[in-house]
């Protein structure tokens, strides 16, 4: 995992994830569910079904608990929790209180960050799995016919399937990027030192939240994006909001860029690109790969099991999850346009009822939430105004700047709103963004009416703690009632209230 000897926090989770020494068990004559792929979707699959009392095989070539816990969500959160600690630290003086800051210690904060790694790999340990009444495979595990699989020479019979390979860090076709040593995501927590200047190539979330974190920790920081704003994917102003958050901690932006190539001169690698028909050269010691993502589909044998996939989108399902093999079924990033851990667990319990117990739970019924972790965070949750405008549905929009709520003037985090598209004439949610410095944890209550079917007038009614930034969605119900005060309404109310005075 290091160019460096492994830390003793990195060893406790090698003893976690991939114990030295482990030995595969004896295989059953059949299994239930052979899942390959020890990620989120493929441990759900392979935990869920053994608690049901299915027989399981797990397989895993490398780390049980995949990016996630490896190299994605959890390292790059305990990365960005020391960051916002620097932040705030600095920003002291503006609640009035001095503090006497030390350097931001980047080595300190990794380690801390594999130190919690390690205590949340117990989690998703071999042992745990063991325990749980699953045969854990460690190997390359692939298909050698429709119902079998084979890990190290050992054939792997099954009556269902699931393929949970997940994705990883694409190869971007850049000259000389290879030849630099360009960070991804499944390197860059590896890192023992600051880099003083860093360009991240990927203006999307992967490439904001590290670029934001990088900088507070006090590197200098460009990012180079293709498109003409960074988070190309969120509303415009969501995403102003960011990149003016992440300019005041010093990041620099290009957009609208190509990159010609990466020349590497002596210590430093050059980024150079064209930018508003100039060439731009960015000069720094380490260059991070924070767009692109590659579905795991090879070295599995697809073709001999009989199941169709698609070099950048992954495996073929239908909206049950399954693979176009009917005994095999397919859940997270290998399949999924949703690549997230939340979303890989979701249909990691859809397959696990569909395919062991015949159920008919579909893919398409999920409403899935997302959060880009930046400072303020961008959190969204369903359609946004123009998915829905051009899926022919019209929508009237609400949105309630933080500016409006005491709480977040109280903590001085205004920069941000909450925002609810309806479907036009109802209360129902077509979608919703928040943009605050926890939309994450904002965002499940719109997630929740959206699940449920209730409409925004169900959250006006709930009572809210005051004061508190959540209260910006409260807000949100406030505005969409005040337009069922019609003039008409408000002049039958008007005559009540004048009818009841006169009979006092």
């Amino acid at each position: 995992m290091h160019d460096t000897p492994p830390s003793p926090a990195d060893r406790r989770l090698i003893e976690q994830v991939h114990p030295p020494g482990w030995a595969n068990p004896t295989p059953a004559d059949r299994y239930d569910l052979v899942v390959i792929g020890a990620g989120t979707a493929g441990l759900v699959c392979a935990a869920g079904a053994a608690g049901l009392g299915a027989r399981v095989a797990l397989v895993e070539r490398h780390l049980l608990g995949g990016d996630c816990l490896n190299y994605g969500c959890v390292p790059s959160k305990g990365f960005i929790r020391a960051a916002r600690a620097v932040h705030d630290a600095g920003a002291a003086g503006e609640f009035g209180t001095a503090v006497t800051t030390a350097p931001a210690d980047f080595t300190s904060a990794m380690e801390r960050m594999r130190r919690i790694r390690a205590d949340i790999s117990a989690h998703d340990s071999a042992e745990r799995f063991k325990g749980l009444g699953v045969d854990v495979f460690f190997g390359e595990g692939r298909f050698i016919a429709p119902d079998t699989a084979e890990v190290n020479g050992t054939s792997l019979r099954f009556i269902r399937a699931a393929v949970c390979t997940g994705a990883r860090a694409a190869a971007l076709p850049i000259a000389g990027l290879a030849e630099a040593g360009a960070l991804t995501n499944e390197t860059v927590f590896s890192l023992t030192a600051l880099p003083p200047r860093l360009a991240v190539i990927g203006g999307g979330p992967i490439g904001c939240e590290l670029a934001q974190a990088f900088a507070r920790f006090g590197s200098r920081v460009t990012v180079l994006e293709a498109a003409g704003q960074i988070l190309s994917r969120e509303d415009a102003d969501a995403a102003a909001t960011v990149r003016t958050s992440l300019e005041r901690d010093g990041v620099t932006f290009l957009t609208g860029v190509s990159i010609a190539r990466v020349e590497t001169r002596g210590s430093d690698k050059v980024v150079i690109a064209e930018h508003k028909g100039t060439l731009r050269e960015v000069t720094v010691e380490a260059i991070l790969v924070g767009v692109g993502r590659s579905p795991n589909v090879e070295g599995i044998s697809l073709e001999k099991a009989g199941i169709a996939y698609d070099l950048s989108r992954g495996i073929q399902v239908d909206d049950l999850l399954r693979t176009t093999n009917r005994r095999i079924f397919a859940a997270g990033d290998i399949c999924s346009p949703y690549r997230f851990t939340h979303a890989a667990d979701a249909m990691a319990r859809i397959v696990i009822a569909n395919a062991l117990f015949g159920a008919r739970q579909r893919a398409s019924a999920l409403v899935i939430p997302w959060c880009t972790y930046t400072d303020p965070e961008v959190a969204h949750v369903g359609m946004y105004e123009h998915e829905a405008r051009a899926k022919g549905i019209e929508v009237t929009t609400f949105t309630v700047p933080l500016a409006e709520v005491d709480r977040a003037l109280l903590d001085g985090e205004t920069e941000g709103f909450a925002r609810v598209h309806l479907k036009k004439g109802t209360d129902r949610i077509a979608g919703a963004t928040i943009v605050a410095r926890h939309a994450g944890e904002m965002i499940g209550e719109l997630t929740l009416a959206m699940t449920t079917g209730m409409g925004l007038g169900a959250i006006g009614r709930t009572i809210h703690p005051y004061p508190t930034q959540a209260e910006a969605v409260r807000k949100l119900a406030d505005a969409w009632n005040r337009t069922r005060l019609t003039p008409t309404t408000k002049k039958v109310l008007d005559l009540i209230v004048r009818w009841k005075r006169l009979w006092r």
